[in-house]
């Protein structure tokens, strides 16, 4: 019996034997490496992963938009606007407000012309303020009033006569070419005019030249040239014919206006 469990425990130790070695080379799990055994009381984190993590980027800080940028507009929400459109949309609004319905049209006027029946010559300055009223691009019409001073000189030292007019017009424009227009105007002014007898002399009165009141109708018509101050303002020259210039003409041929036009509302 001795004999036989000798041999059987000697086979048992050479079995466990390899097992033991092999159980001591197996890792163990929350071992530090060789020599990085925490100091009493310290805890143990665990080893930081860098091969996977993302560089680290800051956030863009914002930045509020340049005045260069493009800006939306109720004509364009994205700001950006299509090559000649912009222009388009500019000329559009030139010329919206130059050709507006209504506008004020003021003139002043000058004439000058040799007395009718006598020496010397007869001079007369004239402010017409009116309201015009464009029915298209090119026509315009509109009612005004006008206010004349006339002055007649009479030559070999007789006494000057001054004398004022009012009265009532309409007139019309009819845009031809670019900034050349026609103009023409109908005018109704009760006048003081110098009384003459049946014979064409002056009436004279205690050293003075009498004078009465009459109604004188003054047709003119003629061209003009404006010339464009702004969008809504514009300066013209206009040359026109009296088509009743005679003894009860208040307008002198030929007669020359400076008028002044300013665009009003829409």
């Amino acid at each position: 019996m001795k004999r036989l469990l000798l041999p059987f425990l000697l086979g048992a130790v050479a079995l466990l034997a390899p097992g033991r070695s092999l159980a001591q080379d197996k890792p163990v799990l929350n071992t530090a490496p060789p020599g990085t055994a925490p100091a009493p009381g310290q805890l143990m984190t665990a080893p930081t992963d860098t091969t996977s993590r993302r560089p680290y980027s800051p956030r863009p800080a914002y930045s509020p938009p340049s005045s260069t940028d493009p800006q939306p507009t109720p004509y364009s929400p994205s700001g950006l606007e299509l090559p000649g459109r912009e222009q388009a949309r500019k000329a559009a609004q030139q010329h919206a407000e130059q050709y507006t319905k209504l506008f004020i049209y003021s003139g002043v006027g000058l004439g000058y012309s040799s007395n009718y029946y006598s020496d010397g010559g007869v001079f007369n300055f004239s402010i017409s303020p009116s309201l015009g009223y464009r029915l298209t691009d090119r026509l315009a019409v509109g009612p005004g009033i006008s206010y004349t001073y006339v002055n007649y000189t009479f030559g070999k030292n007789n006494p000057t006569l001054n004398l004022n007019n009012i009265g009532v017009k309409v007139f019309g424009q009819f845009r031809v070419i670019n900034q050349f227009f026609i103009h023409a105007e109908y005018e109704v002014t009760k006048a003081e005019l110098p009384l003459v007898d049946q014979y064409n002399n002056y009436i004279i009165v205690n050293n003075q030249i009498a004078t009465g009141s009459r109604q004188v109708q003054s047709p003119l018509a003629g061209v003009g040239y404006r010339s464009q101050i702004s969008n809504r303002a514009a300066a013209d020259i206009v040359l026109l014919y009296n088509f009743q210039d005679g003894y009860n003409s208040i307008y002198s041929n030929p007669v020359i206006r400076f008028n002044f036009l300013f665009n009003i509302g829409r």
